[in-house]
């Protein structure tokens, strides 16, 4: 006989522990209000995949003005601006002097770690390498339906569920289709990206227009960098030699005398990227944050950075509604987190058409591309909304 699964509860249940899941979790247990969040891989496999990571001034200030950890002060690097390169030259805008703001290099992967040990520090309620994960009465009474890591099927139910769990979200697919409008953008093209040990080329990312595409130069540590090139979306990484990969880079930053230190390529990988926005973010008790809602193509490193904000925003109007019986306060979790979204997706858009080869792209094509980066790096007012877009904008406020 099969036997019945293990009934808990806790206020909110959150599907998918990965930064976004854990910093809402964070955030929660700051207030006083109990959580229990779930993921199908372990800990061991989120801290394995490595991915890279721009944290906004404001995003630093989460991690720790709320206590999760200092270390990206200490282990991550203030870059006070980029450089764009194109016609052979580089153009540094200068984000400290334009907006008084800067950006850290901080991986994912560093961002995640932090907040499993603050949450494991803290008492903190996190099931990792679950399975067979279900959701269930999303709009009245969610239910999270899984098998732990130790093979016990368990029911959590809760007052307010919340969907963290990525872009192929199992929770988005709860939302009826007569409710839900999803926009999409696909881009004809991949990056390239490699993992090489090197020393550093440059102290600052390099955004590189060529008229072979576009590249992407970017640090890990002294000795680890992370580069990008534009490439077919069914480039095979296999068919690419190291020699092959470093002319193809090489050219596409050269000018000025500058030219890349290489060393072995350690990883090669092609990522194909896209827009997407889901909207509502809310159905009844249900509320998405991060992938689960929407995604950005990675050129203005925006997807971190908007999913901790969706969770701060989400945190705040939850605790209005529990600790303060402020339940109508919930209905503004979308409307302000999905302004930033849309910003966001048009900052990304602008970056990536900007400074990527675009098919059947014609001479004419090509020149407005450089008219309109020559004006960015010509005008203050240019460089200066660049920097605004780029180190983030405030979130609005409850």
């Amino acid at each position: 006989m099969t036997s019945q699964p293990v009934q808990e509860s806790t206020v909110v249940g959150i599907v998918g522990a990965g930064p976004a899941g854990l910093m809402l979790s964070h955030l929660l247990s700051r207030s006083g209000i109990d959580s229990i969040a779930v993921d199908t891989r372990t800990r061991d496999e989120i801290e394995h995949t490595h991915r890279a990571g721009i944290l906004e001034q404001d995003s630093v200030r989460l991690l720790t003005d709320t206590g999760v950890d200092g270390r990206v002060l200490t282990q991550g690097s203030e870059h006070e601006g980029i450089e764009l390169r194109f016609a052979g030259e580089g153009h540094r805008i200068d984000f400290k002097h334009l907006v008084g703001a800067s950006v850290w290099l901080y991986p994912q992967t560093d961002v995640f770690i932090d907040l499993a040990n603050a949450r494991e520090r803290d008492g903190g309620d996190v099931r990792f390498g679950v399975r067979d994960t279900k959701v269930l009465e999303v709009r009245d009474q969610p239910v999270i339906s899984f098998v732990d890591s130790e093979g016990i099927a368990r029911e959590v139910r809760c007052d307010y569920l919340v969907g963290a769990d990525g872009s192929h979200s199992i929770c988005r697919h709860e939302i009826p289709e007569s409710l839900s409008t999803q926009y999409f953008k696909e881009y004809p093209f991949a990056w390239f990206g490699i993992m090489t040990e090197a020393p550093m080329s440059a102290p600052e990312l390099i955004y590189a227009r060529h008229e072979r595409g576009f590249a992407l130069i970017s640090q890990r540590t002294e000795q680890l960098q992370r580069m990008y090139f534009q490439c077919d979306p069914a480039t095979d990484p296999g068919t690419w030699s190291d020699e092959m990969i470093w002319n193809e880079l090489q050219t596409r930053v050269s000018g000025g005398g500058f030219s890349l230190k290489e060393g072995p390529i350690t990883e090669k990988v092609v990522l194909p990227f896209r827009s997407f926005v889901a909207e509502p973010m809310r159905y009844g008790r249900l509320f998405l944050a991060g992938d689960a809602a929407h995604t950005v193509p990675p050129t203005g490193a925006k997807g971190l950075n908007l999913a901790l904000q969706d969770v701060k925003v989400l945190a705040e109007v939850l605790d209005a509604a529990v600790n303060l019986g402020r339940t109508e306060l919930l209905e503004t979790y979308g409307t302000r987190a999905l302004e930033r979204v849309w910003k966001a997706q048009q900052f990304s858009y602008r970056l990536t058409t900007l400074l990527h080869t675009l098919p059947g792209e014609t001479p004419f094509d090509a020149k407005r591309q450089l008219g309109e980066l020559s004006s960015i790096v010509t005008s203050t007012h240019g460089s200066a909304h660049l920097a605004e877009c780029y180190t983030g904008w405030p979130t609005a406020q409850l």
